[in-house]
């Protein structure tokens, strides 16, 4: 950043946006940043990672953090590792967005509710999706209701898919923000590395393309990357967990695979602002999502 735009009043913090699955944290953050960072789909735990999007203005330095869906289950390892990676960054934000769904309260939202009962960051609650209330009487009852259930800092209405009520999000979170030079580069989007990118959006579009058949029995690592300036070319591999799930994926005469390596290139194109050159391969790692070790080969590792 250049520094003739830090002043002393200048404010830089940790936002986490936290939630249970499916409330809309990803979709949040890239609206909030302006960029594609973090991947969206309609199944839960779309979201396996700590994902950092950043926005630099000439007053604040915004670092959110996306993070898995707190949710009931623990029976696998996979699992685990979720709840894990949402509730252990907790103590060291500034600042908790809690997303909530509107005219959804469920018991694991409770579960959010029970994970923030040691944090002293102030707690900001977001009703999200605002924009499928077509009678907005309703949403007053809504908003007392959420402030029976803990003391937040603020409640903010908004719909984060159309944009809607984020500017004010954005100042009820800096009044809470420490006066801090930047962490990061005016320019930096995240600090996630161009082959994380890359292995995301490419396991988006296995979800999108067949989120009925294959929920949360694939992961994608990158065996190749080769970045030029003019060329990406990606070599990688789709882990499954059985060969009946291998035939799913790549498909009849190898169709739906291309149609995911097609849409990925697409979104890749767009973000590295150059041609990208995919090929995959798909391969079986049995019972991957219920191994700690196969995990963190995986990528699956605890981050502190």
């Amino acid at each position: 950043m250049n520094e003739t735009l830090v002043t002393e009043d200048f404010r830089c913090g940790h936002i986490a946006l936290i939630g249970r699955p499916n409330v809309g944290k990803s979709t949040l953050l890239n609206h909030l940043i302006g960029q594609k960072i973090s991947i969206t789909a309609r199944k839960p735990q779309t979201t396996r990672h700590r994902v950092l999007g950043i926005k630099t203005t000439p007053q604040c330095q915004y670092v959110y953090v996306d993070t898995p869906g707190i949710h009931h289950g623990e029976s696998r390892a996979l699992h685990r590792y979720l709840n894990r990676a949402a509730r252990s960054i907790l103590p060291d934000m500034q600042v908790i967005v809690f997303v909530i769904e509107a005219l959804k309260w469920t018991d694991e939202d409770d579960l959010v509710i029970a994970a923030l009962q040691s944090i002293t960051a102030p707690v900001i609650a977001v009703i999200n999706k605002i924009d499928r209330i077509t009678d907005k009487s309703k949403l007053l009852p809504i908003l007392e209701q959420i402030s029976q259930r803990r003391q937040f800092a603020a409640l903010v209405p908004i719909s984060a898919l159309k944009s809607q009520h984020l500017e004010q999000l954005q100042t009820a979170i800096l009044n809470y923000l420490p006066k801090s030079p930047p962490l990061f580069p005016d320019d930096a989007l995240t600090d996630k590395s161009s082959r994380f990118v890359a292995t995301e959006f490419i396991r988006e579009k296995l979800i999108r393309n067949l989120a009925a058949e294959l929920p949360y029995a694939t992961s994608v690592e990158i065996e190749q990357f080769d970045d030029t300036e003019k060329l990406l070319r990606i070599h990688a591999t789709i882990w499954v967990e059985r060969d009946t799930q291998k035939a799913i994926v790549i498909g009849k005469d190898g169709a739906t695979l291309k149609r995911i390596g097609q849409q990925a290139r697409i979104d890749l194109e767009h973000f590295f602002a150059k041609k990208v050159f995919i090929q995959t391969w798909v391969k079986v790692k049995s019972g991957w999502s219920d191994d700690e070790r196969a995990l963190q080969q995986l990528g699956y590792r605890d981050e502190h």
